[in-house]
């Protein structure tokens, strides 16, 4: 773990715990689906979910769909915009970034030691 700076690991947490709640994990995979696979997010014309559909099957209130979306924004891991009466949101691509590399120095290498 001595990979890691403490801040780092502050940040990564604060995510970590954003994510933590199953309906807000699975709108956060919605917002992810409109990336292309392979790429951290889309480009500058990124695919945009309207917030009153992130939430369509979940068995939830569309005010707790607002309320998890708002918490994800809060830990910087959407970035949200209104377009008249609709909220779109998508995913913050610097974020996924840094999730990904995060994730991936922890890959173990040989002798089972956790990756740089």
């Amino acid at each position: 773990m001595s990979n890691f700076r403490s801040d780092e690991l502050e940040r990564v947490a604060g995510w970590c715990k954003a994510l933590s709640n199953p309906h807000r994990l699975r709108i956060y995979m919605r917002v992810l689906s409109g990336c292309r696979p392979g790429e951290p997010c889309c480009p500058v014309d990124e695919v945009r979910s309207c917030v009153g559909e992130l939430g369509w099957d979940l068995g939830i209130a569309p005010s707790t769909v607002s309320h998890h979306v708002k918490e994800l924004r809060q830990a910087g891991l959407v970035r949200i915009e209104r377009r008249g009466r609709s909220i779109e949101c998508w995913a913050d691509p610097d974020r996924l970034g840094e999730l990904a590399r995060f994730f991936s120095r922890m890959a173990p290498v040989e002798g089972g030691e956790v990756g740089r």
